[in-house]
């Protein structure tokens, strides 16, 4: 069985194509919004962010993992809140709330978060749980809107957890045989960076050596 990273899970809900070029093929290109993400990104996880106080633990680029799904991952960001209503937290000796906070840069404009963010967070969610046997509460920060999203996954839980294991499975499904899906109708590829990649444009000779290559087999 594969092991999965987190961060895959999320291209795979945005386009199944766009994850087996990444996955299988190995492809890469950014485009503006990638280089956008990265840079969020790498000054999240440049420590500067680190924090410790009397009340307050506050941990950036956290490696998780939980061995009963088999995926992994690197957070972006965990805070241990202490509380005497928390879990308690070995590793830190006392009860702590703990909150997970990923950073995206642009905020939907109809609703309060991506679904694919969510899931990806949720799948977070499974792995902080799982090593520190907590309950932990998940946040998304939107950098465009500068708040941060508590997301709702107490009353959806169940919702959350099949389809984290639906993905898995035809995921996993995919890399056992190798095989890039094929295109969806109706995908929006418009901001894809590996539109190029997945639908290579045709030059005026590339469409002629292709018309008289049919013609042939007539």
């Amino acid at each position: 069985m594969p092991t999965i990273n987190i961060r895959s899970i999320q291209h795979f809900m945005y386009c199944q194509r766009r994850w087996g070029l990444l996955e299988i093929n190995n492809d890469w290109a950014e485009n503006v919004l990638v280089v956008k993400a990265n840079l969020i990104h790498e000054n999240v996880h440049s420590k500067e962010h680190d924090y410790s106080s009397k009340t307050k633990k506050v941990f950036s680029t956290l490696s998780v993992y939980n061995d009963e799904l088999d995926i992994y991952g690197v957070l972006d960001c965990v805070e241990f809140v202490k509380d005497d209503d928390g879990n308690l937290i070995p590793e830190l000796d006392d009860k702590y709330k703990v909150k997970i906070i990923e950073y995206k840069p642009t905020k939907p404009k109809n609703n309060e978060f991506w679904e694919s963010d969510a899931i990806q967070v949720f799948a977070q969610k499974l792995c902080i749980d799982y090593i520190f046997n907590c309950n932990s509460e998940a946040y998304i920060y939107y950098s465009d809107v500068r708040r941060r999203i508590e997301l709702p996954f107490s009353n959806n839980y169940d919702k959350y957890k099949k389809q984290i294991i639906e993905y898995l499975h035809d995921m996993r499904n995919y890399l056992s045989r190798h095989e890039i899906p094929s295109i969806s109708k109706g995908q929006k590829c418009s901001g894809c960076s590996l539109a190029d990649i997945c639908m290579p444009k045709c030059g005026p000779s590339d469409t002629r050596n292709k018309i008289l290559s049919l013609m042939e087999d007539i």
